[in-house]
């Protein structure tokens, strides 16, 4: 489990960088991947799901769930806020 953290940018619907870092057996880093969801990355429908994610959890707290794997700089897990699997804020996706 990787604990409390807050958000500070949103990259797209579906990446986001957070403070403190994440730490996760050797590794740490600042971009977040929530598992279970992959909002669009152009067009129109990026910019939406950017925004509604922005406004959903930008500057608050989410909770790193289980980890399932590092990419290179990126951390993809389960997210949670307020309680509720990110994902499921975005049931289109």
């Amino acid at each position: 489990m990787g604990g409390k953290h807050n958000v500070a940018d949103v990259i797209n619907g579906s990446t986001f960088v957070v403070f403190p870092q994440w730490t996760w057996r050797d590794q740490k880093g600042e971009v977040v991947r929530p598992t279970g969801y992959h909002a669009p990355e152009y067009g129109s429908e990026a910019r939406i799901a950017k925004e509604k994610l922005s406004n959903l959890i930008m500057n608050k707290e989410i909770e790193i769930g289980v980890i399932h794997r590092v990419e290179g700089v990126m951390l993809f897990c389960d997210v949670y806020f307020q309680g509720k699997n990110l994902a499921e804020y975005f049931p289109e996706y």
